[in-house]
């Protein structure tokens, strides 16, 4: 369980999610995880001003990672507290980094593996929220694998 940090000026738009007193916005973030093709998972989020908070249970940490990040890269949230149980099996969580201006998946998987050739790696572990490996963008927040 932990509190990950932002970028509220990054993100794809919903509109209306954070609007103050928005009673669907637990829905339209569920439709959300739904429609990047996390499936249906069974978590509940609520919203309080730009801070998300997920609660729930997903099979596994990689899910749990993406449904983070698919939460925290919409425009205007700036953390998300994380409360999601795993049901399966434990392993070692993965490391996220922030895009900055410039960045590739590349030049991301040589800043932390030392090998710019495992971009594909970075890419895949962030699948289905990436579609394209040119499709990144400054302070967008990407699951690293070990």
């Amino acid at each position: 369980m932990s509190l990950l940090s932002f970028v509220k000026e990054a993100g794809e738009k919903l509109l209306d999610l954070l609007t103050p007193g928005n009673a669907n916005a637990s829905e339209q973030l569920k439709e959300h995880i739904s429609k990047v093709g996390l499936g249906n998972p069974n978590v509940q989020a609520t919203v309080d001003g730009d801070k998300v908070t997920i609660t729930g249970e997903v099979a596994s940490q990689e899910e749990k990672e993406k449904i983070v990040l698919a939460v925290g890269n919409i425009a205007g949230v700036g953390s998300v507290d994380d409360q999601i149980t795993v049901t399966g099996p434990v392993v070692v969580a993965a490391e996220f980094v922030e895009v900055k201006a410039g960045d590739t998946l590349s030049a991301i998987s040589l800043r932390v593996y030392g090998n710019a050739n495992q971009y594909e790696k970075i890419f895949e572990a962030n699948k289905p929220m990436l579609k394209d490996v040119n499709k990144i963008y400054p302070g967008q927040k990407l699951r690293i694998p070990k």
